[in-house]
């Protein structure tokens, strides 16, 4: 007969082993070193880290209930709750991750010829690197284009024409 896994067996070592995982993946982003799939790792991972804490506080919603009878606990929650509220405006700042989707938009919608110009080669070069690594493509093409065409999803495009030394080694011909 199978013994019952507890939501105590398991909640606390997922809270502990996601913390440790966010916490260093968060202090990479944070010192900019994004490097693998440190980012996607953070994004997509912190629904384990969540789901840890849920569980956790689930476990312990009596010392929880005692913590936040404090006015240090109180104190923690008005003051976390002010600067999640704080974050959502920009406050006329210009951020980078509100700078990545137009920017991302716009490379996408490009023509090749003007990524060309952004990698100091010349359109017919850039084709010609495409052709070689099995993307059939013009210089009039847009990598939405040639994505919808050819089944390449868009990053793997801008792979190839802004880290080509990375892309050729690590991937076999686009079809």
């Amino acid at each position: 007969m199978r013994k019952r896994v507890s939501l105590r067996t398991w909640a606390t070592p997922l809270t502990i082993g996601s913390f440790l995982l966010m916490a260093a993946t968060g202090l990479l982003l944070f010192f900019e070193w994004n490097i693998g799939l440190t980012t996607v790792v953070h994004q997509w991972f912190s629904w384990f880290f969540l789901i840890g804490v849920a569980s956790h506080l689930a476990i312990n919603v009596r010392p929880l209930k005692n913590h936040l009878k404090s006015a240090w606990g109180r104190a923690s929650v008005a003051i976390f709750s002010a600067v999640l509220i704080a974050s959502i405006f920009s406050w006329g700042q210009v951020t980078g991750p509100q700078l990545e989707r137009p920017i991302m938009e716009a490379l996408v919608d490009a023509p090749l010829s003007v990524l060309a110009q952004m990698t100091r080669r010349s359109p017919e070069a850039l084709v010609r690197d495409l052709q070689d690594k099995g993307v059939s493509a013009t210089a009039d093409d847009s990598l939405r284009a040639i994505s919808a065409r050819s089944g390449a999803g868009v990053n793997r495009l801008l792979g190839l024409i802004f880290l080509p030394e990375r892309a050729s080694a690590s991937a076999s011909p686009v079809s």
